[in-house]
């Protein structure tokens, strides 16, 4: 297996590889790429967003996730319903409509996550960890095409608050190549190299933020935060093509999708793209930011990270640039009513893939509702049809919402008048675009990162 690791940004895949290289295992390293994604990727994720993980520990060969979702707040408090801003956001063809504002955050768990993951598998300092992202706030970081058109499409949430001074410097939003600078993120990571990840929970950051749920109407509260606890849990396993699959299931409906999806290997392209509508009917839903991670060490060991703010709530801790999530707002994840205290529902579906030799491969993808679409066929490509990892991330892909196939240019033609002769409408879209995903996979044959979120794949230097 390749050590590398494959990511949302080149600035997070260079965080990780630094960490490798000093001797750092798969979590070190994991832990590195997503506070660096913290920085880098603020129009994908957040520190005070949510995520999954899972992990591969080869010389045991146990694999465990790792949920650090968010959580419903208002423990200890009067209830009261959140009072969300309404917005319309034009998303290619729709015009999209989002519940963003303070009320819509919950309870965050990434920094809980990172430190529980540290704690159960790292071996470097916790300081050192936090040190690349560390430079990436205070310094700042390119910033890529695709976050650029993504700020395009979220620019009236990105500048409702103080992500205008970020986004929208001089009155202009943010281009790509310019620089993203963000420094109060400094200031917070700081605080949490310092302290651990607790101070997000009982420190300066806690503090800021419950500050601002005083002032602007957030429904967390001080009993949240400090009852807040990342989870261990088994993963979820399915047998495709004789592989052990490890995954989670829940909203990320990853194992009923496996076990309808036919073989895909010698069929003619009309035949996949058929089979492949077939099997991954039923997503749809609005667009939700997310980004992913994948890490393989020089042991074996591989960690799957994913982490996402939704949409982001348009508000920011006042002197940290930090921009709160709005999973109370995310209309998918709501399937049934929430407790203060209850665990949110999540589509992220970090997983790794076992045969007999051990770890063949580990795949994780961003996207919302397309997530699904873009892990499994990535997946399905690497090892059903033999493609290497990047060639399966690059192939256009197809996404069935509803009775409208969306295909990326470069589907097969005959495939898609085929949907349209039973019924279904197609969408073509005139490029590769981040509604499809964004998927990262480290398999046997390289590595792998997504060109529609303008990702990175590192390979480690030997002994790194």
């Amino acid at each position: 297996m390749i050590a590398g690791v494959a990511a949302g940004h080149p600035a997070t895949a260079a965080a990780g590889i630094e960490i490798l290289a000093e001797g750092g295992n798969a979590a070190d390293a994991a832990v590195a790429a997503c506070f660096a994604s913290c920085v880098a990727e603020t129009v994908m994720t957040g520190l005070l967003g949510g995520g999954h993980a899972i992990y591969f520990d080869a010389a045991s060969g146990a694999v465990r996730n790792l949920d650090f979702f968010c959580v419903a707040p208002g423990l200890g408090a009067p209830r009261r319903e959140a009072e969300l801003v309404h917005i319309d956001v034009p998303f290619g063809e729709e015009l999209v409509h989002y519940a963003v504002g303070p009320a819509s955050c919950a309870v965050p768990g990434v920094p809980a996550g990172l430190d529980a993951l540290w704690r159960a598998h790292g071996r470097l300092p916790w300081a050192r960890l936090v040190e690349p992202a560390l430079r990436l706030a205070r310094d700042g970081v390119p910033f890529p095409p695709t976050h650029a058109a993504c700020l395009e499409m979220m620019a009236p949430v990105y500048t409702l608050d103080a992500g205008a001074r970020i986004y929208a410097p001089g009155g202009r939003l943010l281009q790509a190549g310019e620089l993203l600078e963000q420094p109060g993120i400094a200031t917070a990571l700081g605080a949490i190299a310092d302290g651990g990840a607790v101070d997000a929970y009982r420190g300066s950051v806690a503090e800021a933020l419950l500050e601002l749920a005083r002032e602007r109407g957030a429904l967390v509260t001080r009993d949240d935060l400090e009852s807040y606890a990342a989870r261990w849990s088994e993963p979820v396993e399915v047998e495709y093509l004789g592989l052990r699959f490890l995954t989670r299931d829940g909203l990320s409906g990853i194992p009923a999708t496996l076990r309808r999806l036919p073989r895909l290997h010698g069929l003619p392209e009309a035949e996949r793209v058929v089979a492949l509508v077939a099997a991954l009917d039923g997503g749809s839903g609005p667009e939700t930011h997310t980004t992913n991670l994948v890490v393989v060490d020089a042991n074996g060991d591989a960690c799957v990270l994913t982490t996402s703010l939704g949409l982001g709530s348009g508000d920011y801790l006042p002197g940290l640039d930090l921009q709160l999530n709005s999973m109370l707002g995310e209309v998918d994840l709501l399937t049934e009513p929430l407790e203060p205290g209850d665990r949110m529902q999540s589509m992220m579906a970090p997983s790794v893939v076992l045969d007999a030799d051990g770890l063949a491969l580990a795949i994780g993808s961003a996207g919302g509702t397309r997530l699904r679409t873009a892990l499994v066929t990535v997946a399905a490509g690497i090892l059903d049809e033999g493609l290497p990892p990047q060639a399966a991330v690059d192939r256009a892909r197809v996404h069935p919402a509803g009775d409208v196939v969306n295909a990326e240019p470069g589907v097969g033609e005959d495939g898609l008048r085929a949907l349209e002769s039973s019924g279904r409408s197609v969408r073509r879209w005139p490029e590769l675009h981040h509604y499809f995903g964004g998927t990262s996979a480290i398999g046997r044959e390289g590595l792998a990162a997504d060109p529609r979120r303008s990702g990175a794949a590192l390979a480690a230097s030997p002994g790194g």
